[in-house]
């Protein structure tokens, strides 16, 4: 387990976990101990340590690929609490969800509350959860460009998602992604400004890194 961002209100632990490595994403309130597990990769016993010390009130996923919802049946049974999706990603879980959520809600935990941004591209219900100044971005972004896109459709929604809506967050946001280490929108939107400066076809998508697609 790593703790990758402490302050006097917060706490936010960090596991890789399953054959794709996959972060698994624990926000605790250091006021009340409450916290909210975001994302359920394989290994429920590991989750379960990381999770140890808080008091789980929410399962979020930023998106309902297999990868991230590996221990999704297991996490439910252990701790019996709400699980939350978009509507368009609420489909074929390994359990139904309690919550759909929408972009601009919030979710309440002891004295923190999470915004909630509905990402579409690498799926039709991806979401990035917001806390003070990280932002959970599931399969959205990463150092270096998007997550992986199935069609040129996807890959201009996405486009529009991370320069529409990531971009228009302060340079300073720390961007927690599903996969791999951290960046910062600052530093995501200097990667773009090479991409945006050459010229592509109509038909990319797939994995686009920013500098050299």
């Amino acid at each position: 387990m790593d703790i990758i961002a402490e302050n006097s209100r917060m706490q936010i632990r960090r596991e890789v976990l399953g054959p794709y490595g996959t972060n698994l994403y624990i926000v605790i309130c250091r006021e009340t101990d409450d916290s909210v597990i975001i994302d359920a990769p394989a290994t429920p016993k590991v989750i379960a340590e990381s999770v140890e010390g808080s008091v789980p009130r929410y399962l979020l996923l930023t998106h309902n690929h297999m990868d991230h919802t590996g221990a999704l049946a297991r996490l439910k049974s252990m701790y019996r609490i709400p699980l939350a999706v978009h509507e368009l990603d609420a489909a074929g879980l390994p359990v139904a969800p309690d919550m759909l959520l929408n972009d601009g809600d919030e979710v309440t935990f002891g004295n923190l509350s999470i915004r909630v941004m509905h990402l579409p591209g690498h799926t039709p219900g991806s979401l990035g959860f917001l806390i003070g100044k990280y932002l959970i971005s599931g399969d959205t972004l990463f150092p270096g460009g998007p997550g992986a896109t199935g069609s040129p459709e996807s890959f201009r929604q996405v486009l529009t998602t991370i320069t529409g809506k990531l971009y228009a967050l302060p340079d300073a946001t720390v961007v927690l992604p599903g996969h791999g280490e951290s960046t910062m929108i600052g530093t995501s939107k200097s990667e773009y400004a090479v991409f945006a400066a050459g010229e592509h076809g109509t038909d990319l998508c797939g994995d686009v890194l920013w500098k050299t697609s």
